[in-house]
């Protein structure tokens, strides 16, 4: 059975993406730490990051880099977090999350509306 990525990235379930190429897909988290937060994750469903297989582990990296300069630029952050948890959905995911502060990584889930989720997805995208 596909994983809910997997379900994202073929257009079954909808997303703010942010990015997408041949090995990795990029949306906003429906569940942020902080607003803007992304996940990136490699078009192969695999558990962990240590199985990820070339050239997949490294198109998420890169594309990680890449969005970053874009979330700092389009959220004025000090810096972006990252995190590898894998915890809640069998598909190797890697967190990106804008920062002011050390903190701001431990922050709550935030329900962010529809057109908030929405226009920080535009604001990423037009920094790309």
């Amino acid at each position: 059975m596909a994983t809910i990525f997997t379900k994202i990235m073929n257009g079954e379930i909808p997303s703010y993406k942010i990015y997408e190429d041949e090995y990795c897909f990029a949306f906003l988290d429906i569940q942020p730490i902080q607003e803007g937060h992304i996940l990136v994750v490699p078009k192969i469903e695999v558990d962990s990051f240590t199985e990820v297989p070339e050239p997949y582990y490294s198109a998420v990296f890169k594309a990680a880099q890449k969005i970053s300069i874009a979330l700092q630029k389009a959220t004025n952050c000090n810096r972006v977090g990252t995190m590898i948890l894998g915890w809640d959905v069998p598909h190797f995911h890697y967190h990106l999350i804008p920062m002011w502060s050390v903190g701001d990584i431990k922050g709550k889930i935030k329900n962010l509306p529809p057109e908030k989720m929405k226009l920080i997805q535009e604001k990423i995208i037009s920094k790309l």
